[in-house]
């Protein structure tokens, strides 16, 4: 087992990762950069690196400067947490060449599901559903005219090193396609510096159905059933929820399996993720695997009483999983609390907290790195933290829900607490029929 693992990422994931690290007797290593100074993250390790200035490609995303942090301190591992470095394939290379362990997947395997189009191919090879598309990347307009009017539009076009919803356009005739192609390559290339696209059949009425699955060094993959991400604005996620609403037995089993075909496939080393879009009648296809913890984890973990963290450390030291699936025993839900004004667009609302009061009883856990007096800083996700719920009924969660966040008191900036409370309260999500979509047509003017 590593000895002490440096943490190359700050805020609520950096204190989760840590504390699994002190519950196993592992040292932990922060880094941090001049705007993160006085964070708990900081606080809270065993020792503590600055690694440069505010913005993250000076620090978070400094390769060299992680790796300098990792070699004074005498780290044996980093784990990267997720966003900043945690799916960059040379940052694992070079971890594996300075003979410090990447906590996640080798490069190869990064690579495989880091570009869209390769990942999509791959997963057909491996006889998991795909959304009927283009082979690869567009070579031009032209040619993507023609694959629309076989597969019949609307279909939509997608950046191939895309995410958070850029690079991304729905095409719903020939007219319209030349003005998405250039629009969605502009983004795509000022967001990635990769202007490639591929385009495939938009898939209506669509949920969002991820299942996670975990790998160990020697072939073996488990899932532990599915989380439904569905309740989202701009493709950025709000509300995720375990076991889905929407998904019957039978259908959580197909895509549990179709998931591990696809990690094993690959074989897939760690913590990963495995992304579908299902329709309305229940037909699933392939979007794209997260090779990292994501950030509800805390669902499944609450619902399958498995902790992720330390199941990605033991799977990185070598330790073999059991091979066995894992099944809800609750239902779990997550609001992510975010600092941004919900009636004016979402808009970021960093400065500094005030005030502070965070829920508490039976069933609740929060996840945040934040306190009184704490700044947000505008450098960085606007996330506050995470609040997650968990009871014997999806209707006794969304009332436990309502009720930890009207106990939630964040003062001193904007958040998305009245969105949550509102949302609560609404007879389309109580129902639990809703799409990707729901959110285009709510009503944020009264929060």
């Amino acid at each position: 087992m590593f000895k002490k693992i440096l943490i190359a990422n700050r805020g609520e994931i950096a204190l989760r990762i840590m504390r699994t690290c002190r519950e196993m007797n592992i040292k932990t290593v922060a880094v941090y950069s001049t705007a993160d100074k006085e964070s708990l993250h900081v606080r809270f390790a065993d020792e503590s690196v600055c690694i440069g200035p505010a913005p993250s490609k000076l620090s978070y995303l400094n390769i060299k400067n992680i790796i300098s942090a990792a070699e004074i301190t005498n780290c044996d591992a980093i784990h990267p947490g997720y966003g900043f470095l945690s799916e960059n394939a040379e940052f694992s290379q070079i971890c594996k060449d300075y003979g410090i362990k990447f906590i996640g997947p080798t490069p190869e395997m990064i690579n495989a599901m880091g570009d869209k189009a390769s990942a999509k191919a791959t997963m057909k090879k491996a006889g998991v559903p795909t959304i009927p598309g283009s082979d690869g990347l567009l070579k031009n307009i032209k040619e993507g005219i023609k694959i629309a009017n076989k597969i019949k539009y609307p279909v939509i076009l997608k950046a191939t090193a895309g995410g958070g919803g850029k690079g991304m356009r729905i095409v719903n005739n020939d007219e319209d396609f030349e003005k998405a192609w250039n629009d969605a390559r502009n983004e795509a290339g000022a967001a990635f510096g990769n202007d490639g696209l591929y385009l495939e059949k938009f898939v209506e009425e669509p949920r969002h159905i991820e299942i996670q699955i975990v790998g160990d060094q020697y072939g073996k993959v488990c899932h532990l059933s599915e989380r439904d991400c569905s309740i989202q604005r701009r493709h950025q996620k709000l509300v995720e929820e375990t076991p889905s609403p929407f998904i019957t037995e039978e259908l959580r089993e197909r895509m549990g399996q179709a998931a591990i075909s696809g990690a094993q496939s690959i074989n897939y080393e760690g913590a990963g993720t495995i992304e579908f879009l299902v329709d309305k009648h229940g037909e699933f296809y392939f979007m794209e695997m997260n090779t990292r913890i994501q950030v509800e984890h805390p669902i499944t973990e609450e619902v399958t009483d498995y902790d992720l963290i330390k199941e990605q450390i033991k799977v990185a030291a070598g330790i073999p999983i059991s091979g066995k699936n894992y099944y809800p025993n609750l239902y779990s839900m997550e609001c992510r609390i975010n600092a941004e004004d919900p009636a004016n667009g979402f808009r970021p609302s960093p400065g500094r907290i005030t005030t502070l009061h965070i829920p508490g009883g039976h069933g609740v856990r929060i996840d945040s790195h934040v306190y009184s007096g704490y700044t947000i800083p505008s450098n960085y996700d606007s996330m506050i933290g995470k609040l997650i719920v968990s009871a014997q009924s999806r209707e006794e969660v969304i009332v436990r829900m309502k009720r930890a966040l009207n106990e939630f008191v964040i003062e001193g900036v904007k958040t998305t607490i009245p969105f949550h409370i509102k949302l609560m309260d609404d007879p389309g999500f109580k129902s639990g029929k809703f799409t990707t979509k729901y959110l285009d047509t709510f009503d944020f003017s009264d929060l």
